[in-house]
């Protein structure tokens, strides 16, 4: 078991601060708007991100409905726990940075408290 990361989670659309540490975008898309630049990615870790199934049920409905926000954890967490090479590669990638300091998972929903990044965040944590 890894030892506990020190997770934040921000917009990918707020500008890069001193104590994101390593940035990880966790989306599967790229976010429109944001060149790779301001971006400032220690890598962009599409393997940790909904499948693209998962993502269209949920898109839009997770912001408006608790119930479709647990839904949607459940079937994401189910989805993390079945992992694969790449998820695997891609949990290397996020502990060896956290190893180091603290980290970032940057998301580009509109909101807030329910997107990917929160749920990934509570998923790792739970780990």
């Amino acid at each position: 078991m890894a030892s506990p990361l020190t997770i934040a989670v921000k917009r990918i659309h707020e500008p890069a601060g001193p104590g994101d540490g390593a940035r990880f975008l966790v989306d599967r898309l790229w976010p429109r708007g944001v060149s790779k630049e301001k971006a400032a990615l220690a890598a962009w870790l599409k393997p940790l991100s909904p499948s693209d199934a998962l993502r269209k049920r949920y898109h839009g409905e997770t912001a408006d409905s608790e119930e479709a926000w647990d839904e949607f954890r459940l079937d994401y967490f189910a989805e993390l726990d079945a992992g694969g090479e790449e998820m695997k590669a891609a949990l290397f990638t996020l502990d060896a940075a956290g190893s180091a300091g603290p980290v970032t998972l940057l998301y580009a929903a509109k909101s807030e408290a329910r997107n990917n990044a929160v749920a990934l965040r509570e998923w790792l944590e739970r780990r």
